[in-house]
């Protein structure tokens, strides 16, 4: 799944291998998926892209955005797949979208579970979208402050996983980096906000700031791909990959448990 990790690191990515291609072509799904959301017709994509050129590829939470020439953008989010091949790579038979260009070089868009793939002209009328740009969670503007008057006004009894990782209040943040977040920061996912002091909603902050910038500066989370299909090389501490061993901390068992629709994971001894 895109979450604040990969979008930074795979728009960052994209920028380098696609800044200046311009489309030669753009091949709509070969295998249709019922939970591939498109913004309008996808039979409409091609008339779009097509002799577009790559300015720039942004990362907003968790949407990677394409942007092209004439104010056109190609945004994904969510479950969506984004890999790069070259001309010599063997191109997928099964795909939801594939982009072709000029130098044979091309993307191709898979979706496993579920997820969006938006072509789009001018502004994207998504609120999800809009929200991931205007709430940035790793520039100057998420302060302790800010991080504070997201709490103020929320239900006494919400757990700390609706807090930061339901309603799109830190777009980007979800279940996935959540896990690791809280192992660091020694708090249950159950863990009612009302109980937390002063002091551990500094440290919570401070967490998620921290584990964030560490997950992109390590190129993502191994347990998702980057533009190569390549892992990425921050090694998570409580994930699906790593919940069957040991508490890396005091070596009690992971206890793993569904709650909020999805799985979380945590050290009953830790994160009491």
């Amino acid at each position: 799944m895109i979450e604040i990790p990969e979008s930074a690191t795979i728009s960052r990515q994209a920028t380098q291998a696609l800044k200046g291609k311009t489309v030669a072509d753009v091949l709509t799904a070969t295998s249709p998926h019922r939970f591939t959301f498109y913004n309008g017709n996808p039979e409409d994509y091609p008339e779009l892209l097509i002799g577009k050129t790559v300015e720039e590829v942004k990362g907003y939470g968790s949407y990677i955005d394409l942007c092209f020439n004439d104010n056109t953008h190609l945004a994904i989010s969510d479950g969506t797949n984004m890999k790069y091949y070259t001309a010599t790579e063997k191109c997928p038979t099964k795909f939801q979208l594939l982009i072709a260009f000029e130098d044979a070089s091309y993307l191709v868009f898979t979706v496993s579970m579920y997820g969006c793939i938006q072509a789009f002209k001018g502004m994207l009328d998504n609120q999800y979208y809009q929200g991931s740009i205007e709430k940035p969670p790793l520039d100057s503007k998420f302060d302790f402050s800010f991080f504070e008057k997201m709490i103020t006004g929320i239900g006494k009894d919400i757990s700390v996983k609706a807090l930061l990782a339901t309603e799109q209040r830190i777009p980007g943040l979800g279940n996935g980096v959540l896990q690791d977040i809280l192992f660091n920061v020694r708090i249950h996912p159950k863990r009612k906000i009302n109980t937390l002091s002063p002091e551990n909603k500094e440290h919570l902050f401070q967490s998620v700031r921290s584990t964030l910038a560490d997950m992109v500066q390590n190129g993502g989370r191994n347990t998702e791909k980057d533009i190569y299909g390549i892992p990425g090389q921050y090694i998570t501490r409580l994930s699906q990959k790593t919940y069957h061993q040991p508490c890396p901390r005091c070596g009690s068992k992971i206890i793993k448990e569904a709650y909020l629709g999805g799985s979380i994971y945590y050290c009953p001894e830790c994160q009491q």
